[in-house]
């Protein structure tokens, strides 16, 4: 609900029988009503939000639109005033790009890579950074070495959606990649750690110690049960590891890939077909991990995250 020029604008998200996400305004003069409501916007499902306005006097509105393994994605959509109504969109529709400046608010943009290099007085992790559960503080850091985060394992777990301490990032489209450098030196036996693309149906390239052994691993749980695609012997503790997503038209694949130096990377596995799902409610998301199946206590450090 929004206030402007004295008056009462409540905006509602319908969604019609065979049809799709609506935007409905009503408006009054008084907050009790009596209300008066039409049909401000149905294009591409795009819905649920509000208004905003600038300092130099432009409206729009902010709403978002369901765009499949991506998630949902925010739009601003311009609006003009008729009538003492929001008209929202071009001509009933919205536009695909707008011509607006570069961000210099505190926060320039909703993902950024990491170098993990803290100076003093900066936040442990900025607010591009989200945990998949609630952490536990006591594993992870990223002062124990300077320059990386550290994942400390603490509790035994059996998959990794129920792993605590993921530090995730959302994805974005048309097409993006997220890589990480780790050193898996302090890993335990039964240990798991890596990167990976977080939703109920995941994919991971990580490294696994089993047995004694170290080898990169790439799983695939696009059937709903992870399954692992290629083991490959590790004889390094320096790894490198990469997961690109296509979202173009709704493609929603991703692929995955090692390295031993940095710069030549090798496919790993075989390809996620990336899908929402309602049980995580969210998009796809980048995700380091490290969680034990035997033994807590090991760690992992990384390095970096590098964002594309």
């Amino acid at each position: 609900m929004f206030k402007v020029n004295g008056r009462y604008y409540l905006f509602n998200i319908t969604w019609p029988k065979g049809g799709m996400r609506t935007v409905v305004i009503h408006r009054a003069d008084k907050i009790t009503g009596p209300w008066e409501g039409r049909l401000a916007l149905q294009d591409l499902g795009i819905a649920q939000g509000g208004l905003i306005d600038t300092p130099d006097g432009r409206w729009f509105a902010y709403l978002f639109r369901d765009y499949g393994s991506v998630g949902r994605i925010p739009y601003l959509v311009p609006v003009k005033w008729e009538e003492d109504w929001p008209v929202i969109g071009v001509n009933g529709k919205v536009p695909d790009h707008l011509d607006l400046p570069a961000s210099k608010g505190l926060i320039p943009g909703i993902v950024s890579s990491d170098e993990f290099k803290r100076r003093k007085g900066e936040p442990a992790l900025p607010l591009v950074w989200q945990w998949n559960h609630n952490p536990d503080n006591n594993l992870w850091s990223v002062y124990k070495r300077k320059g990386y985060l550290r994942l400390t394992t603490g509790r035994v777990d059996t998959i990794l959606v129920t792993a605590r301490n993921t530090l995730t990032q959302r994805t974005f489209g048309p097409q993006c990649s997220g890589s990480v450098c780790m050193d898996v030196s302090g890993m335990k036996e039964g240990d798991f750690a890596g990167l990976t693309l977080l939703q109920r149906k995941f994919g991971i390239a990580g490294v696994k110690y089993s047995n004694g052994k170290k080898s990169v691993v790439m799983i695939n749980a696009q059937t709903g049960k992870p399954v692992e695609a290629e083991n490959i012997p590790l004889n390094k503790n320096i790894i490198y590891l990469k997961a690109e997503c296509d979202f173009r038209n709704k493609t929603d694949t991703a692929s995955f890939y090692y390295s031993l130096n940095g710069k030549s990377w090798i496919p790993i596995g075989t390809q996620l077909k990336m899908e929402y799902s309602m049980p995580h409610f969210m998009g796809y998301r980048f995700g380091l991990f490290n969680y034990s199946t035997k033994t807590p206590g090991g760690y992992v450090d990384f390095d970096w995250f590098r964002i594309k």
